[in-house]
């Protein structure tokens, strides 16, 4: 056995153990179908609809609807542990995972409540840059896209596309300089996850796609997120959201063919 053999054994050994020891669930209790939240909210409604038991770990929740082949996680927040939960569940070989999450609206014409579905993120956090150079796009799966929009058709939800901007920088909202340059990259929404998800998942090849409801419109006056505002928004469309990402992955599941990341894979 050559020494890379043994030390990526060796890797996945360690990286199987984390997943069950920050989730609470043994690797082989994972479906191959993954939702990711950073809700409590959204991780909820996921086990009240399918009647499924918590599994509480060390840093992360799971749930999976066994009758559904779907598992959920509640990773929290942030691009360390996005990219976490990457690089330990590409160790299962996942055939589709599904990021649900939230972002403040940048565009003028965005409005609250309203879907993004992200093309592409800018890589302006530190956690991707130690998956792949910096010259290397955040895209995500492009067929999980493609069927996330076909999707959103059926089910008559209007959204946006575009590219979002990822940050690790929080209370941006008081930093002028930091807005302007907001506001001359045009991105349609800012949040804190998807370029590391898009690259991690390049990088460990795991097919990795995201939806994203904008529940604050941060550059407008009094459209910084509240408690208040949130508890409105998570009551009005966060079931749309999790019953748009179900039925992707569904359709994924019904497939014959496995989803092919966007990137040429060397």
């Amino acid at each position: 056995m050559t020494k890379a053999i043994t030390e990526e054994k060796r890797r996945q050994d360690i990286a199987l153990g984390m997943l069950e020891r920050y989730t609470g669930s043994k690797p082989r209790e994972f479906f191959p179908y993954i939702l990711l939240t950073n809700f409590d909210h959204y991780f909820n409604l996921f086990t009240d609809k399918y009647r499924v038991i918590r599994k509480h770990g060390s840093v992360m929740e799971v749930a999976h609807a066994v009758s559904e082949k779907i598992s959920m996680i509640n990773f929290r927040i942030g691009a360390p542990t996005a990219g976490l939960v990457i690089d330990i569940l590409s160790y299962i070989n996942p055939k589709a995972v599904l990021m649900l999450g939230m972002c403040g609206g940048l565009h003028p014409k965005v409005k609250l409540g309203e879907f993004v579905l992200p093309m592409a993120a800018i890589r302006d956090e530190g956690t991707s840059q130690f998956y792949m150079l910096n010259q290397v796009p955040a895209l995500p799966t492009f067929r999980i896209q493609k069927i996330l929009s076909e999707v959103l058709g059926r089910m008559r939800i209007p959204y946006k596309t575009g590219v979002v901007h990822t940050t690790d920088y929080r209370f941006w909202e008081f930093d002028r300089k930091f807005r302007d340059v907001l506001k001359e990259e045009r991105a349609i929404a800012i949040e804190m996850e998807c370029s590391t998800l898009f690259v991690a998942g390049f990088r460990r090849k795991a097919p990795i796609g995201a939806l994203l409801l904008i529940s604050d419109l941060p550059l407008k006056k009094g459209g910084i997120k509240s408690h208040k505002s949130s508890e409105t928004v998570f009551k009005e469309f966060a079931e749309t959201h999790l019953e748009a990402g179900f039925r992707t992955l569904k359709v994924v599941q019904s497939l014959k063919d496995e989803i092919k990341l966007r990137h040429f894979q060397w």
